[in-house]
C-alpha cells in the first residue's frame, strides 16, 4: 500500500514538473496536473494540504532529482575536473535549449514567480539552488587541487557567479527564443575557469 501511495504522489509531482516547466505555477490548475497524472482529485488532498504545500513538495522533489544527476555528472570517472564541469554546463545548455528555448529547469521557470507568492516555495528554491552552488564550489576546489581549473576569486565566489550567470542566460534564452546567451555564457565560463 505504501508503494502505491508513493507512486501516486510521485506521479502527481512528475506531471506537475513537466507542465509547470512550460506554463509556470500560477497558470496551472490542480485538475490539469491530476488529469495528466491519471489520478482522481481526492488523491491530491490526501498528499498535499494546499497548492502551496504541493508547490513546495514539487520543488523539493525536482531538486532531489536534479542534484542526483548533477552528482553523477560531476563524478564521472576518467575525466578531469574541468571536463566534468564543462559536461555539467553542456548538459545545462542542452536541457535549456529544448522545445524552442522553453527549457526544463524549474529554478529558471519558477524562481521569480513563486518567490513572491509563497515563502515555503521560496525557501525550497533557496535550499535547492544553494545545494547546486555548494556542489559547484566543491568541484571547483577539486579542480584547483588537480590543476585542471584556475580561478581569480574564491571557489565559492566563482561558483555563485557561474550559477547566477547561467540562470540569467537561461532567462534571456526564453525571452529572445535564441540559444545565443548560453553560447556566450559557455565562453565566459571557460574564461572564468581559465580553460
Amino acid at each position: 500500500m505504501a508503494t502505491i501511495q508513493g507512486d501516486t504522489r510521485r506521479s502527481i509531482l512528475d506531471a506537475a514538473q513537466r507542465i509547470m516547466a512550460r506554463k509556470g505555477f500560477s497558470a496551472v490548475g490542480i485538475n490539469e496536473v491530476l488529469s495528466t497524472a491519471g489520478v482522481p482529485k481526492g488523491s491530491f488532498y490526501h498528499f498535499f494540504g494546499s497548492k502551496d504545500a504541493f508547490g513546495e513538495a514539487m520543488i523539493k522533489a525536482y531538486f532531489t532529482d536534479y542534484l542526483a544527476d548533477m552528482d553523477r555528472t560531476l563524478a564521472e570517472p576518467g575525466l578531469t575536473t574541468a571536463e566534468r564541469l564543462m559536461n555539467y554546463w553542456q548538459n545545462w545548455r542542452d536541457t535549456q535549449s529544448v522545445d524552442e528555448c522553453q527549457g526544463k529547469c524549474l529554478a529558471v521557470k519558477l524562481g521569480a514567480e513563486v518567490s513572491d507568492l509563497s515563502e515555503a516555495m521560496r525557501l525550497a528554491l533557496k535550499e535547492g539552488t544553494t545545494a547546486v552552488i555548494d556542489r559547484l564550489e566543491r568541484t571547483i576546489t577539486a579542480g584547483l587541487k588537480d590543476g585542471s581549473v584556475a580561478v581569480d576569486g574564491t571557489p565559492r565566489e566563482t561558483a555563485q557567479v557561474l550559477y547566477n550567470m547561467w540562470l540569467g542566460a537561461s532567462v534571456m534564452v526564453k525571452i529572445h527564443r535564441d540559444i545565443g546567451p548560453l553560447d556566450t555564457t559557455t565562453t565566459i565560463t571557460r574564461h572564468l575557469l581559465h580553460l
